[in-house]
């Protein structure tokens, strides 16, 4: 493995900690010293590791020397052949574990998370589609004991939608969830086929950490809100006041519609959630682009060549394509069995981190 790299930026980032938390007033702003202390903590377990690292290091040399010099005692030589071997395999545990530590930590990682599914190509079935992904996450957000709250939803005749966005609330929702964003397509035979050819349709997913009013602040006059009757399908008291909300965030051009309560301030408080989450995502890929060249999370436009994953329902196959992983367990999946899918996309996502940070030039 290649060299580990200077644990000194770590030094000096637990010491300018130290020195904040020693401040009069650090408590003043609660939610600010709660991620300082967290991130004081995180650091001190790396240095911990990492003196451990260098004593077991240090002996390792020194299994070598004896080995070195125990050319003519057999007995003496295996010993010390154990003993290296058990320290080598430690040093090779601390190394992969002083990397993960020493990957940057994405401060949304612990939110709730919005998500939103979009119909692609495919007309009536991929909306069917979308809202066969809808009841993917819902099913998964149920396993894990997560709540999920619909914020804004456009359905479709066919009993499909042609966009659904939802809350999901859970200890690390977003953090599981992000790599689900990106182009899905799905290839099977729709209901409505008579001659059983299968067809190709696709839709989007896009996974936004949730942002609260403390985390972006938008000014009222940013903001131009528009009210007027929900239309739909049903006919009901959603469609009969007017209480449909669209709001357009005039910086940033974002507009979010939201219809889905017979209450205004309902639809409006749910569609600031999402322009929220909308703005919050913008910002942080900004802030990564302005430090690394990392991998653009777009959604992209739905069309069946924009695509991470495909579904294949007459052979049972999921394919994603980024880690080139297939599972013949289609069905369970669409039920929501999703940690085999998502452990191989984290422990992808490690592994390329982790090789980043070996291949990062020193400052």
């Amino acid at each position: 493995m290649a060299p580990i790299p200077s644990i000194d930026p770590f030094r000096r980032r637990h010491e300018d900690l130290e020195r904040a938390m020693a401040e009069a007033g650090f408590f003043s702003d609660p939610r600010q010293a709660a991620c300082i202390a967290k991130e004081h903590q995180q650091l001190a377990q790396l240095l911990e590791k990492y003196s451990r690292y260098e004593r077991r290091q240090s002996e390792l040399a020194d299994c070598q020397r004896l080995l070195d010099e125990s050319e003519g005692d057999g007995e003496l030589k295996a010993l010390a052949e154990e003993e290296r071997q058990r320290i080598l395999e430690e040093v090779e545990q601390l190394e992969q574990a002083i990397l993960l530590d020493m990957i940057p930590q994405e401060s949304s990682d612990s939110r709730h998370t919005v998500m939103e599914i979009r119909a692609g190509t495919g007309g009536d079935e991929a909306s069917l589609f979308a809202g066969d992904l809808f009841r993917l996450y819902m099913r998964y957000a149920e396993r894990r004991g997560w709540q999920l709250e619909l914020l804004s939803s456009s359905p479709s005749a066919c009993g499909g939608f042609k966009e659904i966005i939802f809350l999901i609330r859970g200890e690390g929702a977003y953090r599981h969830l992000k790599l689900e964003s990106g182009g899905h397509r799905v290839q099977r035979i729709p209901a409505t086929e008579a001659n059983g050819r299968i067809h190709t349709s696709a839709a989007t997913v896009a996974v936004l950490p949730e942002a609260e009013e403390v985390d972006i602040q938008i000014a009222p006059e940013d903001l131009e809100i528009s009210i007027c009757r929900a239309s739909g399908p049903g006919g009901q008291g959603v469609n009969t006041t007017d209480s449909a909300v669209q709001i357009l965030h005039r910086p940033s051009g974002m507009i979010v519609y939201c219809a889905d309560e017979r209450s205004q301030q309902k639809n409006r408080a749910k569609a600031m959630t999402v322009l929220r989450s909308r703005l919050l995502q913008k910002r942080e890929e900004e802030e990564r682009a302005q430090y690394a060249a990392v991998r653009k999370r777009q959604v992209g436009t739905g069309d069946r060549s924009e695509r991470i994953r495909t579904y294949n329902f007459p052979q049972n196959r999921l394919t994603d394509h980024r880690i080139g992983l297939t599972l013949y367990t289609l069905p369970q999946i669409m039920d929501g069995d999703l940690d085999t899918l998502l452990e191989a996309l984290e422990l992808a996502d490690r592994r390329a981190k982790i090789q980043a940070l070996l291949e990062k030039e020193p400052a």
